[in-house]
């Protein structure tokens, strides 16, 4: 069964980018151009993983990594922050909201499928 990447970004571009080439390794994608969309993309279709754009319209990914971890039924799924943010404030700020790992962009297509992998190879198949 194939795993499923939640892409939370708003830049038309970058989602395309990022569901085109997860579909073509055989990932499910589902798409969300806000934090507000992503909850409810994630609790009609649980996902594997979410890649998180961090300066999204109204909720933040910061704010919205925060509100999916305390959420007891999305709290497990693992957030990847995406983001042209590059301080390592910024990173530090991702990494306490909740996200286990942070990509900076631009993002090559092959450091975001080793990202991927990477956290998807540490969560269990259920």
């Amino acid at each position: 069964m194939a795993r499923t990447v939640l892409i939370v970004e708003d830049n038309a571009l970058n989602l395309k980018f990022f569901s085109d080439l997860l579909q073509a390794e055989g990932y499910d994608t589902l798409q969300a151009g806000d934090g507000e969309a992503a909850f409810v993309a994630a609790g009609t279709r649980r996902p594997d993983l979410i890649l998180m754009d961090l300066r999204l319209p109204g909720l933040s990914g910061f704010d919205a990594a925060t509100r999916f971890k305390a959420d007891r039924d999305l709290a497990s799924i693992p957030i990847v922050a995406v983001s042209a943010l590059a301080s390592k404030a910024d990173e530090a700020r991702a990494r306490s909201a909740g996200c286990v790992s942070y990509l900076r962009k631009p993002v090559s297509a092959s450091d975001l499928l080793e990202m991927v992998e990477r956290v998807l190879e540490s969560k269990p198949v259920l």
